[in-house]
């Protein structure tokens, strides 16, 4: 950070060295009353690609030229239609390509995955999540106990950072998968931790939940499209994630599910069963008794909503030409420069507000996301930045949450930024 300077001319710079430069302008940059946003929430919703266009008409016109006929006479046949997404997501989310598929909603995969991976008994029922998760985790969590005939206090362990500080030891989350022992049936954590922004380690977890008996899985919400993950090699059991925030493919766009290769080709696996997880060879004789698809593909209901894989497929497309690698080192330092200007206004503020970043630090536990504490200002700072043209995200009580996407944000977004903080400050002092 000592190499940073809060200047425009040092971002522009920054800009014209950026080997990834060249793709914001594949990105549509909203206007709002006249004036080119910084965009910092793609952690919320992702960018428009313009290419999206493209791919969406192209099955429009397939669907208006072929009728029914286009499952199987549009350029890309509609009733395989999600195997062309396949080899690029395993590629974002580091698995074999028999370890994904991309279908329904997150939520939806997430209950799917459950009632395959979350099998409790009268000794073996625990559940080890985030105090904090997204509310749709927290919400399915509770639901799947209750299913199951036990109460949330019984059978949810929550794992909150420690008094004083926002975020979560990892030491804590393993010492509590030791304690809860031969008692855990499954560890259910955010990959990364909406609120914060804290990079969960994942591989030392799944490592610690196996030792004792228990599955591992993961939302993966805010960690696709966002962190390298490696998930074939972490030996994760099961993982789920949307596409429309990092991954940018459209508003409530398609999710993904990855399956660990130990459990793909396990037809005895207890699943909820829909006809397009059945066998694609004999899928269409449509008899009775279900035959899994193997791999995870055989975790799917019904059929492709191709409108949304269209999207999602102009997106994969382009990560797939970048790589995560290159994504990942393009964030590590675009957020640490964010963060550097962020920490130069809070000193130079100091006497008016002290902006607290709730994120680790350490670039190894976390992703692009900053979450800030305004102290004394809250969400007036908030408002007079929207009203400056930054889009960020408030979260209650008082957090400020925004993510520098290596994809379209630049240097000179950051340094923008930090000009218009210091000006909120000011004005609301």
């Amino acid at each position: 950070m000592s190499n940073y300077i809060n200047s425009l001319e040092f971002a522009q710079k920054k800009d014209a060295n950026d080997p990834l430069k060249s793709y914001r302008e594949q990105f549509y940059i909203p206007v709002i009353n006249g004036i080119e946003t910084i965009y910092f929430t793609g952690n919320s919703l992702g960018l428009q690609p313009k290419s999206t266009k493209e791919y969406i008409v192209k099955e429009l016109d397939a669907w208006k030229d072929w009728g029914v006929e286009g499952h199987f006479l549009a350029e890309k046949p509609w009733f395989k239609y999600h195997e062309y997404l396949t080899e690029k997501i395993a590629n974002v989310v580091g698995a074999l390509p028999t370890e994904v598929v991309v279908t329904h909603s997150l939520t939806t995969n997430l209950h799917l995955l459950m009632v395959s991976f979350y099998r409790p008994t009268k000794s073996r029922y625990k559940i080890i999540c985030e105090s904090k998760a997204f509310p749709s985790d927290q919400y399915a969590l509770e639901s799947q106990v209750k299913f199951h005939g036990f109460t949330t206090d019984e059978a949810l362990v929550e794992i909150a950072p420690r008094e004083g500080e926002h975020t979560v030891r990892d030491e804590d989350v393993l010492k509590a998968i030791a304690d809860c022992g031969d008692e855990l049936a499954m560890v259910m954590i955010g990959g990364v931790n909406y609120y914060t922004g804290q990079l969960f380690d994942m591989e030392s977890i799944t490592k610690a939940g196996h030792a004792v008996g228990a599955t591992v899985g993961f939302d993966l919400a805010h960690a696709a499209g966002n962190i390298n993950l490696k998930l074939h090699d972490w030996g994760v059991d099961f993982a789920a994630w949307c596409s429309y925030k990092y991954l940018n493919s459209s508003p409530g766009g398609v999710s993904g599910m990855f399956v660990n290769q130990r459990h793909e080709f396990n037809p005895e696996l207890p699943r909820f069963a829909g006809w397009w997880g059945y066998d694609k060879e004999t899928r269409f004789l449509m008899e009775p008794g279900f035959v899994p698809m193997k791999g995870a593909e055989g975790w799917q209901l019904s059929n492709a909503p191709i409108l949304g894989m269209a999207a999602h497929l102009a997106a994969l497309d382009i990560f797939d030409e970048v790589g995560m690698e290159a994504l990942c080192e393009k964030r590590d330092d675009l957020t640490a420069y964010t963060e550097f200007v962020i920490n130069q206004v809070s000193d130079e503020c100091k006497d008016i507000c002290t902006l607290e970043i709730i994120t680790p630090k350490d670039k190894t536990k976390r992703g692009a996301q900053l979450s800030i504490l305004a102290h004394g200002m809250g969400k007036s700072l908030f408002d007079f930045m929207t009203e400056k043209g930054v889009i960020s995200d408030w979260r209650e009580p008082n957090v400020i949450r925004l993510a520098t996407i290596p994809l379209y944000n630049s240097y000179e977004d950051s340094y923008r930024f930090g000009q218009i903080l210091k000006e909120g400050i000011l004005a609301n002092k």
